[in-house]
């Protein structure tokens, strides 16, 4: 059975990076493509092959706060804010085994695989011209470098794996609500020794409703 749809979501992206930069959730949209074959049954389980082709927003959003635990105050008396949204083409290829009815009530589903992701775009939104990061009142965390660096590679990669229920209806189609995570092997700025950043990777939990119907029997 090959099955085609789109899916819409939501992403909670961060990056790793080393030396550390404290940060909070960076909140986004993902949406795009999704299709689906399945190619055996064995036993109880059913085994497929499903991808999608996103469009996604991650990034990551600053934590920004004294020693004493307290916001940094900017030149205008605000609290200082950076985020940097970023913009990628998204390509996930899962191994995805259901167990439960395929065309008709629920299923339970686990899925897992590499995803690729080619850049496209990004956004700096920040409120000052330069960090607070004087002795009395200034950052606790010193590390700015990433406020201004552009992405240097543009190609990302890494796994993914995900779980999620399935309701099916041979007339109606697939409904699908899932969770995931993804962990990247790449980094967004070089990793070398002459290299500022050691690390700078992506780490997303993205939450996601898919809808699938089916092109062949």
């Amino acid at each position: 059975v090959f099955s085609l749809g789109g899916n819409v979501g939501y992403v909670f992206s961060n990056v790793g990076f080393t030396p550390t930069v404290e940060q909070g959730w960076h909140g986004g949209m993902t949406g795009g493509l999704s299709m689906r074959y399945v190619c055996e049954k064995y036993f109880n389980t059913i085994c497929s092959v499903y991808a999608e082709v996103n469009v996604a927003s991650i990034g990551w959003k600053e934590k920004i706060e004294t020693v004493k635990d307290e916001p940094v105050i900017n030149a205008n008396g605000a609290a200082e804010e950076y985020r940097r949204s970023v913009n990628y083409i998204q390509i996930p290829i899962f191994a995805h085994l259901a167990w439960g009815r395929e065309s008709r009530g629920f299923s339970f589903f686990a899925q897992a695989g590499p995803q690729l992701g080619f850049y496209l775009s990004d956004k700096i939104t920040k409120n000052y011209d330069e960090p607070n990061l004087s002795p009395d009142g200034g950052r606790s965390n010193t590390i700015v470098l990433q406020e201004t660096m552009p992405i240097e590679r543009k190609f990302d990669y890494g796994i993914a794996a995900g779980a999620g229920v399935e309701w099916s209806n041979p007339r109606l189609g697939h409904f699908i609500l899932e969770g995931r995570y993804y962990y990247g092997l790449g980094n967004i700025y070089g990793s070398s020794k002459r290299d500022y950043f050691g690390k700078s990777n992506y780490g997303n939990i993205v939450i996601k409703a898919t809808y699938l119907f089916d092109i062949t029997k």
